[in-house]
């Protein structure tokens, strides 16, 4: 008989060019409250003609940054947060493949955000964003801004669609809120139809009842979380945006009931990389 283990650690992909540090933070106080380790990782691309003399002093110019990245991470970390275990990864390889390949056995990946458009963040060789939030099988944070910490009473939303994924993101939402003793704030969005034989209404109580249901019974097991939940009407990645305005972080499930066929990341999830002013988690069907 074989066993697997849950992953303990989180994985952060360090940005040898941009010393942002708010994904970093991010991940380093994430780690503390979960009390999991910490993997720094610096990916490397290979020298694109390996042949070249220009292209391997790159390589090594690279090399060399990278690993300043990981010492200056790292020093970082242990000044944030001294007790959590620490570990460091100079990888050779593009990082949207090394961090989707990490993905597949951590408890949780984060990102650090370059806010690009939809077109750069498709046709940039360096980002991350997409693929690896498509491909892992864990959680990926997006760390684009800081978390709202003075908001009064502080609070994190969730999206709720009555998708798989969107279940597994509202037991990870209340996880976070247990985590940091705040708020949750239970969202669904309802878009009317623009054809129906149904009345408006009716459809709009019966998404009141489905988020009801979806929430019904995780008060009993988190009774120190305080949960609201509406319903409200409009374009989904607009309201949810707003919702978390304020927010310490905005957690959906990956794929929503939207999606079109084929598409890895949903419609809601990119706008919402795009559009929110806060962490976004996007987590996977369980």
């Amino acid at each position: 008989m074989t066993t697997t283990s849950a992953p303990r650690e989180i994985v952060v992909g360090i940005d040898p060019v941009r010393a942002g540090r708010l994904a970093l933070s991010w991940a380093a106080d994430e780690a503390h409250r979960r009390r999991l380790a910490l993997r720094l990782v610096v990916a490397v691309p290979p020298p694109h003609t390996p042949q070249h003399v220009d292209g391997t002093s790159r390589h090594q110019a690279l090399t060399r940054r990278g690993q300043d990245a990981l010492r200056a991470a790292a020093d970082w970390v242990l000044a944030r947060q001294p007790d959590v275990p620490l570990a460091s990864d100079l990888a050779d390889g593009f990082p949207a493949a090394v961090l989707a390949g990490l993905a597949q056995r951590a408890a949780m990946v984060v990102l650090g955000s370059r806010h690009l458009s939809r077109t750069e963040e498709f046709l940039s060789a360096g980002s991350l964003v997409v693929p690896v939030t498509a491909q892992a099988r864990c959680p990926v944070v997006v760390v684009g801004d800081a978390e709202h910490i003075t908001q009064d009473p502080a609070y994190v939303v969730v999206g709720v669609d009555g998708s798989e994924s969107s279940r597994a993101a509202l037991a990870l939402a209340f996880e976070e809120a247990d985590l940091r003793r705040c708020a949750l704030r239970a969202v669904a969005v309802w878009q009317p139809p623009v054809f129906t034989l149904r009345g408006g209404d009716t459809l709009f109580h019966a998404e009141r009842r489905l988020l009801s249901e979806t929430t019904a019974g995780w008060a009993e097991k988190y009774p120190d979380v305080r949960l609201t939940h509406e319903v409200l009407i409009g374009s989904p990645v607009e309201l949810l945006a707003e919702a978390a305005e304020h927010a310490l972080a905005v957690v959906v499930g990956r794929r929503g009931r939207g999606g079109y066929t084929g598409m890895r990341v949903g419609s809601v999830v990119h706008g919402l990389l795009h559009r929110a002013h806060c962490p976004v988690i996007t987590v996977p069907a369980g």
